[in-house]
């Protein structure tokens, strides 16, 4: 019989105090994942991993260690007690190193409010081949569709455990349900792919399997017969399922390892607009049914709903204890940690605010430009906000969509892209990251 996951933690702190550590944490984690990969209508793979893994960061003095390992009997505990402790003392010291004082810690918390664990029984490996056939076959039955790259559902569990020598003990669960399908339209060289799915953590919200399986088909088509866009200054507007990447790198640029580092291009910028005037970006990390949500962090102190940016302006940076200590400042409960690591800052649930018209209405408006629906490779300079990254999408002309658009690079600057950007009302609510598409006014296109 499997040990509970706060038995193992007590352990694995009963252990580092016998090894000489003057304070440590403890996570443990137990995760069931099945996956199951459909092709021709068939099974093609079918995977299931079940496992227990648990960390140990201790402190000698300012100086910590990380180990971590996936056997849970008594004597790897003590082994892995003894090695951090000695690892810890042969590393450099850190004057910000330590745990959160008590007052600090999270003391009161309802995880099941946040709804983060299905109750639904498992399903059975025929269940999700069924849904990842019928993606499949919906697919297949969209005139000008090939064949399907992948047709893939998937389910896991997870349980999380964290305590501290300080006196943090908690818990929570969380699962997760999802189905995707990658189609192939067209022939030969002219052959072009797109995708769709969705995750959830309640079974009986995941979209209906039909309507991923034509959605990655439309998408596919909608690539064909693509053309390089012609070089010079227009409107890009990044789609709904790109836009979000524009506000990870300015989540990325007030992250408090980037400005204790100076290597962020907001880093003097607190206080100042860095958006319009009229839009916010909010973290909430108590969204229930929402993969981000937590009761606590890593470091077990209280997450809470925040305001990165307010009405444009910016608020505050995303701090960890450490981060934290050495700005000067509160942390802000945004600690993230796996077993085989030490805490770093991170952001939950964020939510730019939503625009007043569609993305259709954003295409007429913007007259000749491009939609990005694909987005490879970047070249981001973190002290200028300089921009550039290859993308692919649709040509718009005389507000209408008139042909696809590959090979091309989109250039600018961060700082003058999210301050003039304008907003649609199509952002995803059940999604951590909700962002609509976002229309820049002025970027430098490279094609032809």
């Amino acid at each position: 019989m499997s040990q509970p996951l706060d038995s193992l933690t007590k352990s694995l702190l009963l252990a580092a105090g016998k090894a000489g550590a003057d304070a440590a944490d403890a996570k443990a984690v137990r995760a069931t994942s099945v996956s199951v990969d459909v092709r021709g209508g068939m099974l093609e793979q079918a995977e299931r991993a079940e496992g227990t893994d648990i960390g140990l960061r201790v402190f000698v003095g300012k100086r910590s260690a990380t180990v971590s390992a996936s056997d849970t009997s008594e004597r790897t505990i003590e082994e892995m007690a003894v090695r951090a402790v000695a690892m810890a003392r042969e590393a450099p010291e850190d004057p910000y190193a330590g745990l959160a004082e008590p007052e600090q810690l999270a003391q009161h918390w309802d995880a099941e409010a946040l709804q983060l664990v299905d109750p639904a029984e498992e399903p059975s490996p025929e269940t999700l081949q069924e849904d990842a056939a019928a993606t499949e076959a919906a697919a297949l039955a969209v005139k000008g569709v090939s064949q399907v790259q992948s047709a893939s559902a998937g389910y896991s569990r997870q349980q999380i455990f964290l305590a501290t020598t300080n006196g943090f003990e908690g818990g929570f669960g969380r699962t997760n349900r999802g189905l995707s399908c990658v189609a192939i339209a067209g022939s030969g060289s002219g052959m072009e792919r797109d995708y769709d799915g969705d995750n959830r953590i309640f079974q009986s919200d995941l979209r209906d399997a039909a309507d991923i399986g034509q959605t990655a088909a439309q998408r596919a088509l909608a690539r064909l017969d693509a053309r390089k866009p012609p070089t010079g200054t227009y409107p890009v507007l990044f789609d709904e399922r790109v836009a979000s990447s524009l506000i990870g790198h300015l989540l990325g640029a007030v992250n408090g390892n980037a400005i204790a580092r100076g290597a962020s291009y907001l880093r003097h910028a607190l206080g100042e607009a860095i958006l319009p005037d009229h839009l916010s970006l909010i973290e909430d990390p108590h969204r229930p049914r929402v993969g981000g949500s937590r009761p606590f962090d890593g470091e077990g102190l209280p997450t809470q709903r925040r305001m990165i940016v307010e009405n444009g302006v910016l608020m505050g940076w995303t701090l960890d204890l450490a981060t934290a200590r050495k700005l000067g400042m509160a942390p802000t409960g945004n600690a993230a940690r796996g077993t085989s690591s030490g805490p770093s800052p991170t952001t939950w649930n964020i939510a730019l605010t939503q625009g007043a018209v569609s993305r259709d209405d954003l295409i007429r408006e913007m007259g000749t430009g491009l939609l990005v629906t694909s987005m490879i490779g970047s070249t981001i300079n973190p002290n200028t906000g300089d921009y550039s990254r290859g993308a692919s999408g649709l040509w718009v002309e005389n507000g209408e969509i008139t042909h696809a658009i590959n090979e091309c690079t989109i250039a600018g600057n961060l700082r003058d892209m999210l301050r003039a950007m304008i907003p649609a009302n199509d952002g995803r609510p059940h999604l951590s990251r909700v962002v609509p598409s976002l229309l820049v006014p002025g970027m430098t296109l490279a094609g032809a």
